[in-house]
């Protein structure tokens, strides 16, 4: 277990309870507007209804004293009709929204959404003047597993590191993949021992699952970069990715199946070598 693992808790469950709160706000606007707008009806066939009398104030009021139960009926069952289709409707906008910063094969968070945590995190790591780490995770012959095997192999070979990363972040964390075999862990308050030692345990976890799922021993290489921004002193989020993927570099020209990192800005140093695995 690593610094900061058990009931930590910072800005990132704010934002958490902030996203479901706005999340029940959006669906409660569309059952009301829903509701509003099933008032038209009523008002609809009133007009229908007097439309060949002479319309006044006192006609609507006599109109209503007649016919009050069949309006209160009409204008009750379609608020609650259309109140009800806008709370579906806003639930199917927050699913749409998920889809939106999702990728469909892991799971995990698409690139789009990797990219604005990483503004934020970013911005807040230099507010608190926090260490933030970022580690990409490279899965190791994926074109070599989907010439041999198919596609099909190596799309479990894919949800076999996003089922790893899951296992491993805590609440504060955040996995994403970026693209093809690459996966980005974001690791807010972490230095750069904290960085390996997660790096070591997703290592060690990739193997895990993939032999528990019979998916041929996996393995990743993993590059790190971890620095601790300023407010006059903040880096940009490209500075960052830039790191982590020269540590990258150097784990998979040693071989693949190993970690490698820096602490930026500055060169990329080789940390060790992994051998957690059969490689495929």
């Amino acid at each position: 277990m690593w610094p900061g693992q058990d009931g930590w808790k910072d800005g990132r469950l704010d934002d958490r309870r902030t996203e479901a709160v706005n999340a029940m706000t959006r669906r409660l606007r569309y059952a009301v507007a829903g509701g509003l707008l099933g008032l038209v009806a009523p008002a609809g066939l009133m007009f229908v209804r007097l439309r060949r009398r002479r319309f006044s104030p006192q006609s609507v009021l006599r109109e209503l004293q007649v016919e009050r139960e069949t309006y209160i009926y009409s204008a009750a069952s379609t608020s609650l009709v259309v109140a009800l289709f806008g709370g579906v409707l806003g639930h199917h906008a927050d699913r749409l929204a998920q889809l939106a910063t999702t990728d469909s094969l892991t799971g995990l968070f698409n690139p789009r959404a990797f990219h604005d945590r990483l503004r934020q995190e970013l911005a807040r790591a230099a507010r608190y003047q926090e260490p933030l780490a970022f580690l990409i995770v490279d899965l190791d012959g994926l074109k070599r597993v989907n010439d041999q095997y198919g596609h099909s192999a190596g799309d479990a070979a894919l949800q076999s590191v996003a089922d790893a990363i899951r296992s491993e972040l805590r609440e504060n964390d955040f996995g994403a993949r970026l693209g093809g075999d690459e996966f980005g862990v974001l690791v807010p308050r972490a230095d750069r021992q904290s960085a390996v030692a997660l790096a070591e345990r997703l290592q060690a976890r990739v193997v895990s699952v993939g032999k528990a799922l019979d998916r041929r021993g996996a393995t990743v290489s993993i590059g790190i970069a971890s620095m601790v921004p300023s407010k006059d002193n903040r880096p940009a989020p490209v500075a960052l990715m830039t790191e982590a993927d020269k540590a990258l570099y150097l784990a998979k020209r040693e071989g693949g199946n190993r970690i490698a990192g820096g602490e930026g800005p500055g060169p990329a140093n080789s940390f060790r070598s992994t051998k957690s695995g059969a490689a495929w």
